[in-house]
């Protein structure tokens, strides 16, 4: 007897290969140093999503030459989750990638697998940074290098940061990378400013700006908090 397909089944078994479609890539990256070097990893097109370019990072990872050797790493807004990738690649001994796009979040496993990274060395949460991070329990150290680089017109930075002040995730010693298209050091002062009643900021005063570079419109600077 022939078999017959109902416009319902037809849709719910459309709706479970749909489900399990693998992220279509949309780019590309290539890893600039380390034991990853020149491999790439791919990311989907969404709004917002701009891996950081060469120059910038390789600024960046000059900035960290003598801490990323055994370091805890956050990249907070992972997007094609360069940042992470890349600080492995040079040594850090852990990174929590978080990632608020679903399918991007599983082209970011797919990319960890496909590097062949020992899943002790790294993490991927999927959801908003600062909703992630307020689960205290998911994380039971402070960071040493943290990687803040949103779309820049959210201005995402601010309650990234005032998450992992209230969770104790960051110290004096935390290195805090900030990209964005103006410079946050007024702002920075502000955030201070309204956090200073939180018992986690007794004591700091400010975030010290340790390094700056403009590469034409973005603004990049390394941060920590300070207690002078």
């Amino acid at each position: 007897m022939k078999k017959t397909t109902t416009k319902a089944s037809a849709s719910r078994s459309t709706k479970r290969n749909a489900t399990h479609k693998k992220p279509v890539s949309a780019g590309n990256v290539r890893i600039i140093g380390g034991q990853f070097k020149r491999r790439s990893i791919n990311f989907i097109d969404a709004d917002g999503l701009r891996p950081t370019p060469d120059r910038l990072r390789e600024t960046l990872f000059n900035w960290l030459l003598s801490d990323m050797h055994g370091a805890r790493v956050l990249d907070s807004c992972a997007g094609s989750g360069v940042l992470g990738f890349e600080a492995l690649s040079r040594g850090a001994a852990h990174c929590t990638f978080i990632e608020t796009n679903q399918a991007q979040y599983q082209m970011l496993l797919q990319s960890a697998q496909q590097l062949n990274i020992d899943t002790d060395s790294y993490q991927v949460f999927n959801g908003k940074a600062e909703q992630v991070l307020s689960q205290n329990s998911n994380f039971k150290h402070p960071f040493d290098i943290v990687f803040i680089d949103p779309p820049y017109a959210k201005d995402l930075w601010q309650p990234i940061l005032t998450a992992l002040i209230e969770q104790l995730l960051i110290t004096t010693e935390t290195l805090i990378y900030l990209e964005a298209d103006k410079d946050l050091n007024k702002q920075l002062a502000e955030l201070i400013e309204s956090l200073s009643l939180l018992p986690a900021m007794q004591g700091l005063k400010r975030f010290e700006c340790l390094k700056q570079t403009k590469v034409g419109q973005v603004v990049a600077g390394l941060y920590r908090l300070s207690s002078s």
